[in-house]
């Protein structure tokens, strides 16, 4: 996947674009970019345009914690099919663009878009004046269709980037995979801790997210972990560790089932399923460690309630 983010590209041939900022990439995206990702039998190549960083970070002057971080959304594009990835630069200059001129000199000077696929919500241009009535306009008079992508419900309510991100402030989790399509993950590369799982009899792989990623409240959480290709079942904590400190990051600490190797260094994918009690300090270490050992027990029987067998025995949950 070819990944712009200048504004000086010109498309070499045409193709079929998706216009959004792609915050989650939910199922309503998922929709949309099956659009653009279909048109690729035509021959039309896959694009889509997004703006960084987004409008509410230009305008607000406040970073926006992330559903999905800008490098989570190039893996995931990337994975689709996607061809092309257009982080178009979000300024006080471009973002003052009045709406026709976007159509005209970006969409169909530089990207040659046959096809323009966006939600029916979508807005664009200065003061996001530029709607999809604005591109049909537009369709008729540059010779490119355009793809009206209606918002899915789950629940009789519309899946959008604002539902989610309630949802994942909530901890639920099975109603965040509902509408991401997937769990919701935090990917990162394995750092050492304290090492006092090793000493708890519940040896633990740490990582640290990305900056910017939102987080669910803190706790304990059923999860899964990909390493490499395999996935296994775990038990995570999201938070400070209140038993043994005050002072840490926030971290991603997971305990994995059926699982001893040496991952140090390696990047891994911990995925959230089911939220499952608060974080808390206890007394003492020896309390903490009673908890974890039931933590450990309670994950078995949800495990073994939640089986799916696409899954090998190490990672079956």
């Amino acid at each position: 996947m070819q990944i712009i983010t200048d504004t000086e590209f010109h498309m070499s041939g045409s193709c079929c674009v998706a216009i959004g900022k792609f915050d989650g990439i939910h199922v309503g995206h998922r929709k949309l970019l099956e659009q653009v990702l279909a048109a690729k039998e035509d021959g039309l190549a896959a694009v889509v345009f997004t703006f960084y960083p987004s409008p509410y970070a230009l305008f607000s002057g406040e970073k926006q914690e992330e559903l999905t971080t800008r490098a989570e959304k190039r893996e995931l594009f990337a994975e689709m099919g996607i061809d092309v990835l257009w982080e178009f630069p979000m300024n006080r200059s471009t973002a003052a663009m009045e709406p026709g001129a976007f159509i005209e000199q970006v969409l169909v000077g530089q990207l040659r878009a046959k096809v323009i696929a966006a939600g029916s919500d979508v807005s664009f241009g200065h003061k996001g004046a530029g709607d999809m009535e604005l591109l049909k306009r537009y369709a008729r008079m540059y010779d490119f269709e355009v793809a009206e992508i209606e918002k899915v419900c789950i629940g009789g309510m519309p899946v959008g980037s604002t539902q989610v991100r309630n949802e994942v402030r909530a901890g639920h989790m099975e109603q965040v995979r509902k509408l991401l399509g997937r769990p919701y993950t935090f990917k990162g590369t394995v750092c050492h801790g304290r090492k006092l799982g090793k000493k708890l009899d519940m040896p633990t792989v740490n990582l640290i997210p990305e900056e910017g990623k939102l987080f669910p409240p803190f706790g304990v959480y059923y999860s899964r972990v990909k390493i490499g290709a395999e996935l296994y079942r775990g038990i995570t904590n999201i938070g400070r560790k209140p038993t043994v400190g005050e002072a840490e990051a926030v971290g991603v600490e997971t305990y994995l089932y059926d699982f001893s190797e040496d991952v140090y260094g390696s990047v891994i994918e911990v995925q959230l399923l089911s939220y499952k009690r608060p974080e808390q300090r206890f007394e003492s270490v020896e309390a903490l460690k009673e908890q974890l050992a039931a933590d450990r027990s309670e994950g078995d029987i949800y495990f073994s309630e939640h089986n799916d067998s696409r899954y090998g025995s190490h990672s079956s949950f």
